[in-house]
């Protein structure tokens, strides 16, 4: 009957078994061990063991926290928001700005001096462009106010569409101030025109007929309530097409609006290059080489149309430093009235112990006419007066005693050339 043999057992084994065989046995008990308790590892790497022999221990994993979780909270209906909630009364008055109606306050803000002197620029979508610039230009005088009536799309052709001769009257009929005016149109009339005879094709004598008569009927209106009147030429286009009606047109409003009394302003070259062709870009007021025209070729940039103002504005400030009062000069307080209406005598200071004032200095001493009569006795100037006993020592008597006639200088007492005997 077979016995179970336990660790005691294999201990008296081992001594009796020789010694090579027993340290097989003890490293093939070991490598069991190490088998039993990490299969994983020897099936994965079979020299993971050796490695882990010589391995520090790995420091301790932290524990990581799970993070909060946050819900956002659903939207509230618009209607339902507390900032919307709270009565108008409680509103701040900042707050209630904000609307249309404050900032249309906050717009037209009114200026500091009231016009005086009114501008109105008429036209097409031009003369909008150079209202703008004229506004710009005179931003620096506040008694000046630029009327900008001008109406996009229109022209002289389309009176169905705006008739500007019949918007002319009823500007003048309304009682409205106007103290001058600038037209600047034409670049939507290259159509035929209508009017109860029939229509008319572009530039034919029956339409320059019909279209000079408009133009010398706007600026007679003018005229006759004797509001000066500059009427600005169209400027050059980028189509040639265009340009060359817009040459036409030009020649129209100069010899047409300055028969009725209006003046005429040409514009063509200033937007031209140096070959007199179209060219996007050039100098601006400053000098400065920038874009002037827009993409379309017709209209300008907000720097053409300060440059398009730049010639109108003369003629502007002319008329303005004409009609607006003089600035009246200061009171001289030489002649101060007195309370009970006597003036101060100019001999009279209103310094402490009355000292009369000292007299102004002149602007400029008294003016000697080079022309003038002869004011030295016997016409000499002033001369050094020399006495007779210099006047034989004088340059040309010592040049004469030594050079020419030989004789040496007469000695000077005590001198080095004094040979006198006995000396004194």
């Amino acid at each position: 009957m077979a016995k179970n043999s336990g660790p005691e057992d294999w201990g008296w084994r081992a001594w009796l078994l020789p010694k090579p065989a027993a340290a097989a046995l003890a490293a093939t008990a070991f490598l069991l061990s190490l088998a039993g308790s990490q299969p994983a590892l020897a099936q994965i790497d079979p020299f993971g063991w050796f490695e882990q022999l010589f391995q520090p221990n790995p420091p301790p994993r932290r524990a990581v926290k799970p993070r909060p979780e946050y819900r956002r909270a659903a939207p509230q209906p618009y209607l339902a928001r507390p900032y919307l909630t709270r009565p108008r009364s409680s509103r701040p008055a900042i707050e209630r700005a904000t609307g249309k109606a404050g900032e249309k306050a906050i717009a037209k803000a009114k200026p500091a001096v009231a016009p005086t002197y009114f501008v109105a620029v008429l036209g097409d979508s031009l003369g909008q462009m150079l209202a703008q610039g004229l506004s710009e230009a005179f931003e620096n005088r506040p008694q000046v106010a630029i009327l900008r009536k001008a109406k996009e799309n229109s022209g002289l052709v389309r009176d169905d569409f705006f008739d500007w001769t019949q918007a002319t009257r009823d500007m003048f009929a309304s009682g409205e101030k106007i103290d001058f005016a600038v037209m600047l149109i034409g670049s939507n009339d290259r159509q035929p025109l209508r009017d109860a005879n029939g229509s008319y094709e572009p530039r034919s004598p029956e339409w320059q007929a019909a279209y000079t008569q408009r133009i010398e009927a706007i600026a007679a209106m003018f005229r006759d309530k004797k509001i000066p009147l500059v009427w600005v030429g169209l400027p050059i286009l980028r189509s040639e097409r265009l340009s060359g009606d817009a040459l036409a047109f030009n020649e129209f409003y100069r010899a047409y609006a300055e028969k009725a009394g209006a003046t005429y302003i040409d514009t063509w070259e200033a937007f031209a290059d140096e070959a007199g062709q179209y060219s996007a870009f050039g100098p601006d007021i400053n000098g400065q080489t920038v874009r002037l025209r827009a993409s379309d070729g017709v209209h300008f940039t907000k720097a053409g149309a300060r440059k398009l103002a730049h010639f109108v504005e003369p003629e502007i400030r002319r008329n303005l430093d004409e009609v607006l009062p003089n600035i009246e000069p200061a009171p001289n307080p030489a002649n101060v009235a007195n309370p009970d209406g006597t003036e101060t005598p100019a001999n009279v200071s209103a310094l402490p112990g009355n000292e009369a004032p000292p007299a102004p200095k002149p602007v400029a001493g008294p003016i000697l006419p080079l022309t003038g009569p002869v004011l030295a006795p016997g016409g000499e100037l002033a001369t050094r007066t020399t006495t007779a006993g210099t006047a034989k020592n004088t340059a040309r008597t010592l040049i004469e005693q030594t050079l020419q006639q030989g004789r040496p200088l007469a000695p000077k007492p005590g001198r080095a050339d004094d040979f006198s005997w006995p000396r004194n």
